[in-house]
């Protein structure tokens, strides 16, 4: 059964136009950014929304999350640039008074809402229904794995506006394809159609238009299959492997499979495979 909850509602009661749906689907749940007259870009208030989003997530996490946006023209336009957000005020402020305090406070903001998120810790997947420019891109690439809609764009877009990467995203994309490649989409600006994306493993699968979020549920689903305890831990191994020395990986892995054994999940595994039957994990 699938069932949704809206973020945010208007005072009066009625749908707002800034919306992040949290639905769930069995053990796997569904992040949709629904902002499409704005390309599903991200405000003051769609900010505080993914950062409830990652809260309400961490109260009862399921075994994986799928992030995308509604349709199939934008997953997302990155940082939302109009004169009616609130934060562009802040950066003018910043420009014209020379002071750093609120791009300083921009920044830390957008950080605060995108680190919560990204640091939930079971699988993210981004499926890119559509382009995916600027914070958007930067976005995906902090998720875990990423599906591609073969039609979409990723864009590094920032340079172009004066800018630079500011969700992490930077960081983060050097880690994934390597410094030079990195520095190629971040300094052009250039647009990455859905082959070269997945040639330089920006992306793991390229499908066909509409069907994104459909391969991220497969994905998703045989994720959840899985022993929990065994997906959190090799998760946090591998997103641990960006920021420590290759001993220290060794080193962790060997520990949290000690760890993962002595939890005794590996019981439901190997006694579901001796009788050759499907495993069936408790939740952790």
């Amino acid at each position: 059964m699938m069932r949704k909850c809206q973020v945010l509602m208007c005072e009066e009661g009625t749908m707002s136009e800034n919306n992040i749906i949290l639905e769930r689907k069995g053990s796997i749940s569904i992040v949709t950014i629904d902002r499409p007259k704005r390309l599903h870009a991200f405000n003051d208030v769609m900010f505080d929304m993914l950062e409830n989003v990652a809260a309400r997530l961490g109260e009862s996490l399921p075994r994986c999350i799928i992030l995308t946006g509604s349709g199939d023209r934008s997953f997302s336009a990155g940082f939302d640039v109009q004169p009616d957000n609130p934060m562009v005020k802040r950066i003018v402020d910043a420009v014209s008074t020379k002071d750093i305090a609120p791009a300083r406070e921009t920044i830390t903001r957008i950080r605060r809402a995108v680190d919560a998120f990204v640091a939930l810790p079971v699988p993210i997947i981004a499926a890119l229904n559509g382009d995916a420019f600027g914070g958007g891109a930067e976005l995906a690439i902090r998720c875990d794995l990423r599906v591609m809609a073969r039609h979409a764009v990723i864009c590094f877009s920032e340079t172009k506006l004066g800018l630079m990467s500011d969700w992490g995203g930077g960081a983060a994309l050097a880690r994934l394809i390597g410094a030079s490649r990195a520095a190629d989409l971040l300094l052009t600006a250039r647009k990455v159609l859905s082959d070269e994306a997945l040639s330089m493993g920006l992306v793991n699968r390229v499908v066909d238009t509409g069907t994104a979020l459909d391969e991220a549920i497969k994905i998703a689903n045989l994720i959840a299959e899985n022993g929990p305890h065994a997906v959190r831990h090799v998760l946090a191994l591998v997103r641990n492997s960006r920021n420590i020395s290759y001993e220290s990986s060794l080193e962790e892995e060997a520990e949290r499979a000690i760890a993962l054994i002595a939890s005794g999940e590996c019981f439901h595994g190997v006694s579901a495979f001796l009788e050759k039957r499907k495993p069936e994990f408790p939740d952790v």
